[in-house]
């Protein structure tokens, strides 16, 4: 299944915003022919003048549009928020042309519901389908692997994002309040209590921060394949705010790579028996690693034999430290 191609073509939806843009620089970087697709044909040609890209107009409620504009990929990445509105006529597209479908779905309810509709019809169609291959969702399940080791369920899980700072994308802001709102209690999904609140104390430079309860789709995500009485993720009191905050302005880039000055650290931590085991990750800009880790899993997808057709969780078919590997993080660790 999956096959690889000599030169493999990958076609990106939503590919003019900020997250999108990230992606087509690193497919190229990675020696892939990226396919950029988006609705605005103006900022296409804006955004992507180099011929190493090629730019085809189209809309994601458009069918016929869409099925032209990856007609000739190998896999597809959809970039394009809300993904309520976009997972699944894509990764529809995607299992009709027999492609692999990655998305990096922050939002609760498409993750879930592309992990259950499509399943089965990507079995039948022979293809690999990923929701939530990104920072909020496939880094904190690979944590949440890497931390777990040999244990085959777990008391409970949580998942502590330490972001120094939170400058939203216009797409961040227009899903913010659709993420949802699920956490795992009692074993089973339910709504989190509003405004949950704990102290978290990070390695330095973060230090003590107060941690505010925002599911992200990561709780369905580990909850696919781990079993655990609690499953819970927090993130700094200081990135909600400014993400909230109207007048926050959109990330500005710092360095070569076009990322933000922001710097990030996600825990993992899970406990069993009053023992406690945690795996760790740090870098900078959630944007910039959520390109690396749908391009990562692509190209594996493009690459491999071995990855099982359906809908999958990331932490289902990757090894974490095997994974995180190639990627452009500070640190990662296991204790």
């Amino acid at each position: 299944m999956n096959k690889a191609a000599s030169t493999p073509v990958v076609a990106v939806i939503g590919a003019t915003g900020y997250t999108g843009r990230f992606v087509v620089e690193e497919l190229v970087r990675r020696h892939v022919a990226p396919v950029a697709i988006a609705r605005n044909a103006e900022a296409l040609s804006e955004d992507f003048p180099s011929p190493q890209v090629t730019t085809r107009q189209a809309a994601v409620d458009d069918t016929a549009a869409l099925a032209r504009g990856i007609r000739d990929a190998q896999a597809v990445i959809n970039c394009a928020g809300p993904f309520a509105n976009t997972a699944h006529p894509v990764a529809a597209a995607a299992v009709q042309a027999r492609i692999p479908y990655v998305d990096v779905c922050a939002e609760q309810a498409p993750a879930n519901a592309t992990l259950d509709f499509f399943d089965e019809p990507a079995r039948q169609a022979d293809v690999t389908v990923i929701p939530g291959m990104g920072f909020s969702g496939g880094l904190g399940d690979l944590l949440t692997k890497a931390a777990l080791r040999d244990w085959d369920n777990a008391d409970s899980v949580d998942i502590m994002i330490g972001l120094d700072s939170w400058h939203p994308t216009p797409g961040t802001r227009h899903t913010m309040g659709k993420v949802g709102n699920l956490v795992v209690t009692d074993g089973k999904l339910v709504p989190a209590p509003e405004s949950a609140r704990k102290q978290w104390s990070f390695e330095k430079p973060f230090g003590e921060q107060t941690m505010v309860e925002v599911p992200f789709s990561e709780i369905v995500l580990i909850s696919r394949h781990v079993t655990a009485n609690e499953i819970h993720n927090y993130v700094t009191q200081v990135a909600v705010d400014d993400v909230s905050d109207p007048a926050t302005p959109a990330p500005e880039a710092v360095d070569e790579r076009g990322r933000s000055a922001q710097r990030f650290i996600i825990e993992a931590v899970v406990t069993r028996d009053g023992e406690q085991r945690t795996a760790t990750a740090s870098g900078q800009d959630a944007y910039y690693i959520s390109a690396e880790m749908a391009c990562e899993a692509t190209q594996r997808l493009l690459q491999r034999q071995d990855i099982p057709a359906g809908a999958h969780a990331p932490g289902e078919l990757f090894e974490p430290a095997d994974f995180l590997a190639p990627l452009n993080l500070d640190s990662f660790s296991i204790t």
